[in-house]
């Protein structure tokens, strides 16, 4: 279960700083970070999946 969690937080604070890194504004910040902390919780959850079907 940590996979996904941490996937979302590392996601949403990667998109953030890069949204802020471009020069967007706070709303620009929210937006990406809730863009990437769902694509990199959706990478987590694929390799929790992975490694208890492996196991």
């Amino acid at each position: 279960m940590i996979f996904p969690l941490s996937g979302m937080l590392f996601g949403a604070v990667f998109g953030a700083l890069r949204a802020k890194s471009k020069g967007g504004k706070p709303k620009d910040m929210l937006q990406w970070g809730a863009v990437f902390a769902i694509i990199f919780g959706l990478i987590g959850m694929f390799i929790l999946i992975f490694l208890q079907r492996s196991l």
